[in-house]
């Protein structure tokens, strides 16, 4: 666990994990669902790689960065979703130790939740896919029309709907707006290097630590 601030897990009794670049790897599906609705739309196509910053934030705004106007970018989730809910869904994988380090953290009767951008929808099919469905109380997502997309108001909603005292709760994520989703609402915001966002993204972001790993979480837990 790194970074600039003295942390430790004394009364921390809740935690809000990310889904994409925290519990699982979800590079292929999205990246060649943007590449579909990219493509459908007559527009240059970069590579898989060259999408990797599209993981993690609101789609909408990433979309609108490549294609350049709302109209656009309302036009390619449309298309993005036919493949997406189809197919790009479960291309797909959890981050090795991810599993391990929930079930601890389960065991140990602390109250765990995701809480993603992505809409609430699809954010449950793939905690079933994956059978992480046991390791978490409820599940927080958008919705498909945009609503809590932003991660301040993903955040403020999930703490109000489940009674959490934000200075016990933390957010776990690997992209600076969870971090600012975490900080704009009091928790302890705390970042994972293993997924998309930089440790200069996600201290910059506000995060309190960051973590190489998923075992790391569980460093200061007993």
């Amino acid at each position: 666990m790194r970074g600039a601030t003295q942390w430790a897990w004394t009364g921390m009794n809740t935690i809000y994990f990310d889904l994409d670049g925290t519990l699982t790897d979800p590079k292929p599906g999205i990246t060649r669902s943007i590449q579909y609705a990219l493509g459908k739309l007559d527009h240059a196509v970069p590579t898989e790689d060259e999408l990797t910053w599209c993981i993690g934030p609101p789609l909408h705004a990433s979309l609108k960065k490549l294609l350049g106007t709302d109209d656009l970018a309302d036009k390619a989730i449309l298309l993005y979703r036919e493949r997406f809910g189809d197919i790009g869904l479960f291309e797909n994988a959890i981050y090795p130790g991810i599993e391990d380090t929930l079930s601890v953290l389960a065991k140990s009767g602390r109250r765990l939740f995701v809480a993603s951008s992505k809409p609430v929808v699809y954010v449950e099919r793939i905690i079933d896919h994956f059978k992480l469905r046991d390791y978490f109380e409820r599940v927080f997502g958008s919705e498909l029309d945009g609503t809590r997309t932003d991660k301040t108001e993903l955040l403020g909603y999930a703490l109000q709907t489940t009674g959490v005292d934000p200075s016990r709760a933390m957010m776990i994520g690997d992209r600076s707006h969870d971090m600012i989703g975490a900080r704009n609402n009091c928790m302890t915001a705390v970042g994972v290097l293993y997924g998309y966002g930089t440790e200069k993204e996600l201290l910059a972001g506000g995060a309190h630590h960051v973590c190489a790993a998923p075992r790391g979480l569980l460093d200061h837990t007993t």
